[in-house]
């Protein structure tokens, strides 16, 4: 496997910051809870989530991990940046609570313990070169999961870029001054995203361009379905909305 963009220590200690910024974080109490909620209703269980075994795939610096393991839950999270992990582990221990943190690439990541929920969130899947690194992804959480486990991604889907598109904006965010483009991919096969960060003091600029692909909600079940899961149902906001033109954002709850 190639290396990718996403791979860069340097890329994510200059995003972060902005991709991050403090409105993400105050949301991830609610988000947790929320894919907490979705898990017991689907999997028909009640109760706290104590003793519930939790993998977050690609949990950067842990917004959602902690808030999980605060509500008892048993976490590992996986990323592939050794960095944002570091600061991960600094807030579970500030939090006081015990996570798993494993530098991992989820294109080759297997586990040996099985897991009742599995989570990938945030858009951050659809950015490898090819739909078989997609799809070899999700075959790796897939098989990380207990029978009746339940896996939930939330994703770009090609609805939510075209109902939320913009050429682009500056907005202030992370100490920087951010200024965004964005064109369409091929026949809306992509999303090619490029953000310029401007330190106001220095005037120095830090500019990067990438693409994520763009799957239809219907496109991305089916691959799911092929996958192995037995049932696929698709949400337009973490409050269960229906997948259509008042959606949010795009979320399939998984059942294996």
């Amino acid at each position: 496997m190639s290396k990718q963009w996403f791979e860069s220590e340097e890329f994510w200690i200059n995003y972060a910051p902005v991709m991050f910024d403090e409105t993400r974080w105050a949301e991830a109490p609610a988000v947790a809870q929320a894919v907490l909620d979705m898990h017991t209703a689907s999997s028909k269980k009640t109760g706290s989530c104590e003793k519930l075994s939790v993998l977050d795939a690609g949990c950067g610096m842990g917004r959602i991990s902690v808030e999980l393991a605060l509500l008892g839950a048993d976490v590992t999270g996986v990323d592939i940046i050794e960095a944002e992990l570091e600061a991960a582990r600094e807030i579970a221990a500030d939090e006081e609570v015990n996570i798993e943190f494993l530098n991992a690439d989820l294109r080759s990541f297997k586990s040996e313990k099985k897991f009742d929920l599995a989570l990938n969130l945030y858009t951050s899947f659809g950015y490898c070169d090819t739909e078989a690194e997609d799809v070899q992804i999700l075959k790796h959480i897939y098989d990380s999961l207990k029978p009746g486990g339940t896996f939930i991604l939330e994703c770009t889907s090609r609805e939510s870029a075209i109902k939320f598109w913009t050429p682009g904006e500056t907005f202030e965010r992370g100490g920087k001054t951010v200024t965004t483009e964005f064109h369409v991919v091929g026949d809306w096969e992509g999303l090619s995203s490029r953000w310029m960060l401007t330190d106001p003091v220095t005037k120095a600029v830090t500019d990067h361009v990438f693409t994520q692909r763009l799957y239809s909600a219907p496109e991305l079940k089916k691959i799911l379905l092929e996958t192995g899961y037995k049932k696929v149902e698709i949400y337009g906001g973490y409050d269960q909305r229906s997948y259509n033109e008042n959606l949010s954002t795009m979320l399939l709850l998984c059942h294996k």
